[in-house]
């Protein structure tokens, strides 16, 4: 994990004196939209990375290593290090190594080439990406950043907001409450009356003493008065501090990027639970998205939909997605299996079995995974900012380009107490 978060934050380091190191390669390759260069100097950091893993990784099963071959036997195998360090030395001490420069590398791959095959794709395919960008920045994201009552005008949705169209809103957000309430008891229905209420004002309009009472009902029902004191006095304190408006849009961009990550991670490790070939083939596609660092998610978003809010979901998501897939799949393979059969010889159909049992009892790890996307959400906000959000990172990374020690301490300490309410 050491070794993963070094990697992570060496284009970070970057922005603040880094030069002619990987870390600076990306940054600059992003500057000049010269996307095809960013990707390939991504990638070793990635591919770095994945080594790293994988050797550091390995010193845990060194014991369990079976069927190495009888030349790397540890003898043997220290014998050809110090061989190689040896011809390496020789090498160096005749000047055979400047008969390769250290930039010779670079003419194996056009850089110019990917950028011109990068730039092509994303023209190709530029209507219907403008398209999707703009049905989800008006039907979802905006109403759920400035509410409907500003985002619902006949030029974005195509009808007025009138007392019409308010009412019936309110049935059907009253009829799926209802609904919800009949399965998972008030609960349910109150989540959703709170969710169509946020959706409804947007998270930035929402009145800032509703939405504390919320998070400390929450805690409280959820672990006690401590927490909920302990909520009281950080929403208290970042409103003092006046990044209230910043929180709120962390919030919401979060809570969007963590529940879409349930909803499709949940469902692919649902699948890779049942399914042994789709299990083999997620598993390196989650070790590739967990070893990579995080500026890099920053690129194939910023190719295809440019500087703003959608591109700093995407980015989130690509990073946010691992641990539901994990611990769903986790949690539903490890269910002890006296209790499926039971649930079979009961007479359970697969989908009873699934909701009825599994689920049930794979909850706690399902929600272990849960409060671990909470957390890379809110790790991925300071990146995210990158590419135009208002939030909290933004207010961080503003800090980091002015040397502003006091706004990027409290910006940083806001987030911090989010994650920890959280």
């Amino acid at each position: 994990q050491s070794t993963m978060a070094a990697f992570s934050i060496v284009i970070i380091a970057s922005i603040i004196g880094g030069f002619e190191d990987i870390g600076w390669e990306v940054l600059s390759s992003m500057r000049k939209a010269a996307f095809g260069q960013s990707l390939l100097s991504g990638l070793v950091i990635a591919l770095l990375a994945m080594v790293m893993d994988r050797i550091t990784l390995g010193f845990t099963a060194r014991n369990k290593v079976a069927g190495v071959p009888a030349w790397l036997a540890p003898r043997r195998f220290w014998g050809i290090v110090a061989g190689a360090i040896v011809l390496s030395g020789f090498m160096h001490l005749t000047g055979i190594f400047d008969l390769l420069p250290l930039t010779a590398g670079r003419g194996l791959i056009d850089a110019e080439g990917m950028n011109t095959w990068v730039l092509g794709l994303v023209a190709a395919y530029a209507g219907p990406l403008e398209t999707f960008k703009n049905n989800v920045l008006y039907f979802f994201i905006l109403p759920l950043r400035i509410g409907m009552v500003q985002a619902v005008t006949p030029m974005s949705w195509g009808i007025a907001l009138t007392p019409t169209v308010i009412a019936i809103y309110v049935l059907v957000v009253g009829l799926i409450a209802t609904a919800l309430g009949r399965s998972f008891g008030w609960q349910g229905a109150l989540a959703m009356v709170v969710a169509g209420t946020l959706f409804f004002f947007g998270f930035s309009n929402f009145p800032w003493p509703a939405f504390i009472a919320l998070v400390v009902m929450l805690a409280w029902r959820c672990a006690g008065a401590g927490v909920a004191v302990f909520a009281f006095f950080s929403c208290l304190f970042i409103l003092v501090l006046g990044l209230w408006q910043p929180f709120m849009q962390t919030v919401y961009l979060c809570g969007l990027a963590v529940f879409l990550c349930l909803v499709i991670g949940g469902l692919i490790g649902l699948w890779a639970a049942h399914n042994d070939t789709v299990s083999k083939i997620v598993r390196p596609i989650n070790d590739t998205l967990q070893t990579m660092p995080q500026f890099v998610f920053l690129i194939p978003a910023l190719m295809f939909f440019k500087v703003g809010e959608l591109t700093a979901l995407i980015a989130i998501m690509l990073y946010v997605i691992v641990p539901p897939i994990r611990y769903v799949e986790h949690g539903i393979r490890h269910v002890r299996a006296d209790c499926i059969e039971a649930g079979q010889q009961c007479g359970c159909t697969p989908l009873q079995l699934l909701f009825q049992v599994k689920l049930p009892l794979a909850m706690p790890v399902i929600m272990l995974g849960l409060n671990q996307t909470i957390m890379a959400a809110l790790s991925m906000v300071v990146i995210a900012a990158m590419v135009g959000t208002k939030d909290l990172g933004q207010q961080v990374y503003i800090a980091l380009g002015k040397a502003n020690a006091g706004l990027g301490l409290t910006s940083g300490l806001a987030i911090a107490l989010a994650a920890m309410m959280a």
